[in-house]
């Protein structure tokens, strides 16, 4: 079957593997759409370290139900469109213990610390498959971005009664935007780019900042009474932002930090304790948070076609990647169609 392999930095190519056989506790999903991230990005720019080449990328998966093993709960049927948790979980570390199998210590996502899922065909166990009715195989290979975004409004306990800062629109910021937006907190969208920023106040963001012709602290000075946020997600992964969110922050926030920073970043701690912050990490997904985000495409309110830049075919995926390192500004999100 074909199958699109990173194989060196700035390398990719198409090769032919075997079509996996159906095996107890396990479906097989014919593949539709895989949508490219950044973290595939950096995989083929040789900045991903988790990452030993050669390796197939992709885990954000639209699929189809091809087949299930006789064993697998009648609620998963052949013709069924689906998606997949990427993420593996051992049962034992401290996060599996404590019911938070998303922060697995030895968790290997597709495409990253194994190979992805783009191919025409993928075995994956029936836990980890996720389908609902009234999604397009497209459309699935939206969810897993946008439940990251989820789980991290899900870390930062919002409520109604907050103000929510988000630092960075893309697929991951938009999810945090609008789940935010859907339990009723006010939500303050920061970007650089104002197409995004247009785009997070469709998606429920009640004011936005565009920080690079703006004054930030002005700004949210402005918006929240000369208070600051009382929660701040950060979805950008920038020592400015990751600063920004400790200043820009309300006395006793809450920040929650999705991005990975590539730098060490030197924090004046004494905010920390003076304001008393709550600050949290937020890795992968929950099985809710990707309902959650299946429930809200389901509405058929979400702009979704705005969220694809590009589809490709695999035997474009060398071009695609090309242009997305040349441009990273301009990508919002590619897909590959099988």
């Amino acid at each position: 079957m074909k199958t699109i392999q990173i194989t060196e930095q700035g390398k990719t190519r198409i090769i032919d593997i075997s079509k996996p056989e159906l095996k107890p506790g396990h479906v097989l999903l014919k593949i539709g759409y895989v949508g490219f991230c950044g973290s595939d990005l950096n995989t083929f720019r040789g900045l991903n370290p988790l990452v030993k080449l050669p390796i197939i990328p992709g885990h954000e998966v639209g699929a189809t139900i091809e087949a299930v093993a006789d064993d697998v709960p009648g609620s998963l049927q052949p013709g069924m469109h689906a998606t997949v948790n990427p993420y593996t979980n051992c049962g034992t570390c401290p996060a599996c213990r404590n019911v938070r199998p998303n922060s697995c210590e030895f968790n290997r996502t597709f495409g990253v610390q194994r190979d992805g899922a783009m191919s025409e065909y993928l075995l994956v166990p029936w836990e980890k498959v996720i389908s609902g009715k009234d999604i397009s195989v497209r459309d699935f290979a939206l969810v897993e971005p946008m439940s990251v975004g989820f789980h991290a409004v899900s870390r930062a306990q919002v409520t109604d009664l907050d103000t929510v800062m988000v630092f960075g629109c893309g697929m991951i910021g938009l999810g945090a935007i609008v789940r935010s937006a859907l339990r009723g907190a006010k939500v303050i969208a920061v970007d650089v780019d104002d197409k995004k920023l247009e785009l997070a106040a469709r998606l429920g963001a009640a004011y936005t900042i565009n920080s690079l012709t703006e004054n930030l602290h002005e700004r949210v000075w402005e918006l929240t009474n000369c208070c600051g946020a009382d929660v701040i997600i950060e979805a950008v992964g920038r020592p400015e932002t990751y600063l920004a969110s400790i200043s820009e922050a309300a006395f006793t926030a809450r920040i929650v930090y999705i991005g990975y920073a590539k730098e060490k970043i030197p924090f004046d701690t004494q905010y920390f304790v003076k304001k008393e912050l709550d600050i949290r990490g937020s890795r992968n997904a929950m099985p809710t948070d990707f309902r959650a985000v299946i429930e809200y495409l389901k509405r058929g309110t979400c702009p979704v076609d705005e969220f694809i830049t590009a589809i490709y075919t695999p035997e474009e995926a060398q071009t695609a990647l090309e242009q997305w390192s040349a441009n990273p500004g301009e990508v919002f999100r590619i897909l590959i169609k099988f």
